[in-house]
């Protein structure tokens, strides 16, 4: 028998069918199967049993869907190809470079006179002139409620058409951005673990010019410095992943993206933590610091960190709180301890050392936790042939400063809302730290100009 024959004959005697029709059958051919593997009969509901034939399944759907196991590979692929279809469509929804280009063509053009300065402005009915002409994927963005927002105190009733078009980008950012981060979300639920995002940060880092310069031995080290960044601030409780939204929230992400400048200022770099010279210093000291060259960081190398005035009572606690290997801190534990050292006036570094003052764990600091700390700032007083505070001036001036709403109790919270974290965890695990509250009046008198201008800019702000 000649097959090639055959099947040329069993071909063409077969109709055309269009592309509708292929997929048809194929969605039909893919439905058989996957409710015979299921068990169920193609005409049901997956997943559903006897009692889903009562009367109330008829007006109440499902909204409870069980995530696949990580045997069940096909329900799982059918799961990753939906989420990737549906990021797809909603990846075409949003405006193009060409159509924000045509977008500010026409408010340029409907723009309502009279100019404010160099500013053209726009009112609310040239407003809907503009929408009906803008085309349906911008019809989101022309409603009463943005114009309400963006309306200020111009006396014609107008909004700045570079107000409105700022607002339609930032908007085309956040949902581009909110797509390119779901698709690092393996479990679909709406955050990221700690791997989810390391994948996007190095796929990120090529797209990143003021990253070039880095070797790629250091991907691995610039990945991690910037991920516990993230992880520190947004995730305090530790729990291992953090909400896509709360990214998209906070101001990290733009200054991750800022690298995209190629023109940016070098002060710029060396403030922003996620810059290559700010990785590099972060990591240069942690090598400094390892004098033995094993990769780790024992109690008396972290002592050396910044000033090497931390006490060792404080230094203590650290080794016996936070992660180690066998008695020795990895560059991961060091980030926290960075980050938190040098952001002592923010909530989560505070609640980093609080957790590390509070060596009752009563979530309070008593005047045994407060002695026990401050005891080690008059020992290194006395080293360094200083005569020691007493103790109970200090007490008295933190419990001032704090205001506790129990007076004999500081909490986390007491500590917060008092604004004098930096100051309270500096006298009590930093000599050089207590020594510089101790003379701050010597210090201004030293530096009176710097302090006026410091007291100008702090009032125009």
């Amino acid at each position: 028998m000649d097959w090639k024959k055959a099947l040329k004959a069993h071909v063409a005697g077969k109709p055309m069918r269009s592309e509708e029709e292929k997929r048809a059958e194929e969605t039909q051919l893919f439905t058989e199967l996957y409710c015979q593997w299921k068990g169920v009969q193609p005409n049901r509901q997956v997943g559903a049993n006897s009692s889903q034939q009562h009367e109330s399944f008829k007006s109440i759907p499902k909204f409870y869907f069980k995530l696949p196991a990580e045997d069940e590979v096909l329900q799982q692929k059918l799961r990753e190809e939906s989420r990737a279809v549906f990021l797809q469509r909603r990846s075409r929804q949003l405006l193009d470079n060409d159509e924000l280009q045509s977008l500010w063509f026409l408010l340029d053009k409907h723009h309502t006179p009279p100019l404010m300065g160099d500013e053209k402005m726009i009112n609310y009915e040239d407003f809907l002139k503009v929408s009906q002409e803008a085309g349906p994927k911008c019809k989101t963005y022309f409603t009463a409620t943005v114009f309400a927002k963006l309306l200020q105190k111009d006396p014609y009733g107008r909004i700045s058409i570079m107000q409105f078009f700022n607002y339609v980008m930032r908007k085309v950012w956040l949902h581009q951005t909110r797509i390119g981060l779901s698709l690092y979300d393996v479990a679909g639920q709406g955050y990221l673990k700690e791997a989810d995002l390391e994948n996007y940060i190095l796929e990120l880092i090529p797209t990143l010019p003021q990253l070039d310069g880095l070797e790629k031995s250091f991907y691995s080290f610039y990945v991690c410095t910037a991920v516990r960044k993230f992880f520190f601030f947004l995730d305090p409780l530790r729990t291992g992943r953090i909400k896509i939204q709360d990214i998209l929230a906070c101001s990290f992400l733009d200054d991750l993206l800022e690298l995209r400048d190629e023109d940016l200022s070098k002060e710029m770099q060396e403030s922003n933590w996620f810059s290559a010279p700010s990785a590099l210093r972060v990591y240069g000291q942690y090598l400094n610091l390892d004098k033995d060259h094993n990769g780790m960081l024992s109690k008396e190398e972290l002592s050396r960190y910044g000033t090497g005035t931390l006490t060792p009572v404080f230094l203590n606690r650290v080794f016996q709180e936070c992660l180690t290997y066998d008695g020795e801190m990895d560059y991961k534990t060091y980030l926290d301890f960075v980050l938190a050292m040098e952001n002592r006036k923010e909530p989560q570094a505070l609640q980093y050392i609080f957790r590390l003052l509070d060596i009752q764990n009563r979530n309070y600091l008593n005047i045994f936790a407060l002695n026990t700390f401050f005891r080690a700032i008059q020992e290194q007083m006395k080293i360094h042939g200083q005569e020691p505070v007493s103790f109970e001036d200090v007490k008295d001036e933190i419990f001032d400063m704090v205001k506790p709403a129990d007076p004999l109790k500081i909490t986390l919270q007491d500590l917060i809302n008092s604004s004098q974290g930096e100051t309270v965890t500096n006298i009590l695990i930093d000599l050089n730290g207590f020594w510089t509250y101790e003379n701050r009046e010597v210090l201004v008198q030293e530096n009176p100009a710097d302090d006026l201008e410091n007291f100008g800019e702090g009032e125009e702000v």
